[in-house]
C-alpha cells in the first residue's frame, strides 16, 4: 500500500484533498513550511504527519501530490523526480479521483468555496459523500453517491477536470499574472463547459455565462425573470435571508439562510438548481437554513460592541459583497475595513476598482501588499492604493491598538495573505488591556 506524500500539504486545496484520502483509508503525510497555517489544526487532529520541506522526506514507495504554487526545481520535486516516483501536481491528481463518482465542481471567479460548503452541507444530509472545499476542508467517505469539489479557473488547472456537473458562479477578470483579458478568461470556462458530461448549472444574471455554450443543458439561476431558477421577494429576516423560489415561473418554495447580502442568495439559489435537477425533494433542501458558513468567509467574533470579521475578499467585487452583508447585517453599526492586497499584479491591475470598493466602508486601514509564492516584489507599493483611498491609513502590527477607536463598528480583516496576523494582535491586544473576552459569533 503506498503513501501519499504531499509537497505543500498546508494549502487549501492540498489539505481538504489530504483528508479525503485520509478519510479514505489511505495513508497520508506531507511537508511544508514551518510557518503555522489555519489548514494545519484539522490536518493534526487526524494525526496526519507535517514535515518541513526537505529532500529527505521523499523515500521508496511513495506517491508524490505536488501543490501547484510549487515550481520544478523545488527540492523535494526534483528528488522525487530523480528517483522516478509516481507524481502528480494536485489538479492532475483530483483529476483521475473524482471519476469515481458523481462529481459536481463549483467554480467561478467568486463565490466558489462558500458555494461549495454549502452544496456539501446540503447533500452531506441525505448522502454519502465526498467533498473539497477551498478552505481547506475536506471529507472522504468510501460509499460517496457524489464529489463535490472547488475547480479553480488558475492557469486553466480546472481543465484537468471532467465533471458531471458543474455550478458556475460567474465570470470575472481575476489573476492577471496569468490571464490577458476577460476574454482569455471567458475561453477557458467555455474550455470547461465543453468537458461537463451532464448538465451545467449557470448564473443567467452574468453576462458572460449567458454566452456559455455546451452539449449538455445549460440550467440557469438568478434574480431576473428569464432564469430557470429565479428569487423573488428577498427580504433580510432577523436570522438571515428569506426568499421565494420560482422555477420556470411556477412557485416552488420558500427558503430561508443564515447569511445576508444577494451574492448568498445566489449561491444558495445554485445549490436548489442542483439538487432540484437531482430529483432531491424541498425539504431535504432546507438544510440550507443550517449552514454554518466556511473557513474565513464572514467568519465572525464579538467583543464589547465590536464585531471582528475574517474573511477571503482580494478581489474588488467580493470587498463590495463581503461589506454590504456587514451593512445589511449590522446596519445600525459602522464598518471599519482592513485590507491586504494580495499580489502586486493584482492590485496594480485593479487599483481604482479596489479604492472604489473600499471607499464604501466607513473607515479604511491598509495593510502592506501581500506578495505570493509566484511573485514577492514589485514596484508598486501600499501607498499608490492610499492615495485613492479617503481618509484611509496604513495599520502597522505593532500599532493595532488603534482599532480600539472604532467602539461600536464592524471590522473586517480582508485579505487572501496573511491578514489574519493583524486580527489575532489585535485580539491579543484587547486581551491584554482586560477587555471583554472574545465570542464567535
Amino acid at each position: 500500500m503506498t503513501t501519499y506524500h504531499f509537497i505543500g500539504i498546508k494549502g487549501t486545496g492540498m489539505s481538504a484533498l489530504a483528508h479525503i484520502l485520509h478519510d479514505s483509508g489511505e495513508k497520508v503525510q506531507g511537508s511544508d513550511v514551518e510557518k503555522r497555517f489555519f489548514t494545519q489544526e484539522s490536518l493534526e487532529d487526524k494525526q496526519i504527519p507535517i514535515l518541513p520541506f526537505s529532500e529527505s522526506n521523499i523515500t521508496e514507495g511513495l506517491t508524490i501530490i505536488a501543490g501547484n504554487a510549487f515550481s520544478d526545481e523545488h527540492v523535494e520535486i526534483k528528488e522525487a523526480r530523480r528517483q522516478g516516483l509516481t507524481f502528480y501536481r494536485y489538479h492532475e491528481f483530483l483529476g483521475e479521483w473524482l471519476k469515481q463518482y458523481t462529481s459536481i465542481a463549483v467554480t467561478g471567479a467568486h463565490g466558489k468555496t462558500s458555494t461549495t460548503g454549502l452544496l456539501a452541507h446540503v447533500l452531506d444530509q441525505t448522502y454519502p459523500i465526498s467533498y473539497l472545499i477551498g478552505d481547506g476542508t475536506g471529507k472522504g467517505h468510501v460509499d460517496s453517491k457524489y464529489f463535490v469539489f472547488e475547480a479553480c479557473e488558475y492557469r486553466r488547472h480546472f481543465l484537468r477536470y471532467e465533471p458531471d456537473y458543474a455550478i458556475m458562479t460567474n465570470i470575472d477578470f481575476d489573476h492577471p499574472d496569468y490571464f490577458t483579458s476577460i476574454d482569455d478568461v471567458f475561453e477557458a470556462f467555455q474550455s470547461m463547459a465543453n468537458q461537463v458530461k451532464k448538465g451545467i448549472i449557470a448564473c443567467g444574471d452574468d453576462e458572460q455565462l449567458q454566452q456559455i455554450t455546451a452539449k449538455v443543458p445549460v440550467v440557469y439561476y438568478g434574480f431576473s425573470s428569464t432564469n430557470d431558477f429565479q428569487a423573488q421577494n428577498v427580504k433580510e429576516t432577523a436570522n438571515g435571508t428569506q426568499f421565494d423560489v420560482f422555477v420556470r415561473n411556477n412557485f416552488y418554495e420558500t427558503f430561508e439562510i443564515p447569511m445576508f447580502g444577494n451574492h448568498n442568495v445566489l449561491n444558495a439559489l445554485s445549490v436548489i438548481a442542483i439538487c432540484h435537477y437531482e430529483g432531491m425533494k424541498a425539504e431535504d433542501m432546507r438544510a440550507l437554513g443550517t449552514f454554518k458558513g466556511v473557513k474565513r468567509r464572514f467568519t465572525e467574533k464579538t467583543v464589547g460592541n465590536q464585531v471582528l470579521i475574517d474573511d477571503y475578499a482580494h478581489h474588488p467585487k467580493e470587498i463590495t459583497a463581503t461589506i454590504d452583508s456587514a451593512r445589511k447585517k449590522y446596519p445600525n453599526k459602522s464598518v471599519t475595513a482592513i485590507f491586504q492586497p494580495h499580489t502586486f499584479t493584482r492590485t496594480k491591475t485593479f487599483l481604482q476598482e479596489f479604492a472604489d470598493s473600499l471607499n464604501l466602508a466607513d473607515q479604511v486601514y491598509l495593510c502592506d501588499i501581500f506578495g505570493s509564492a509566484r511573485e514577492e516584489s514589485g514596484k508598486l507599493t501600499i501607498n499608490d492604493l492610499q492615495e485613492l483611498v479617503e481618509d484611509s491609513s496604513i495599520l502597522e502590527l505593532s500599532n493595532t491598538k488603534i482599532l480600539k477607536d472604532y467602539d461600536d463598528s464592524v471590522l473586517i480583516f480582508m485579505g487572501a495573505g496573511d491578514i489574519q496576523k493583524f486580527q489575532k494582535a489585535y485580539e491579543e491586544q484587547l486581551e491584554s488591556d482586560g477587555n471583554q473576552k472574545l465570542k464567535n459569533a
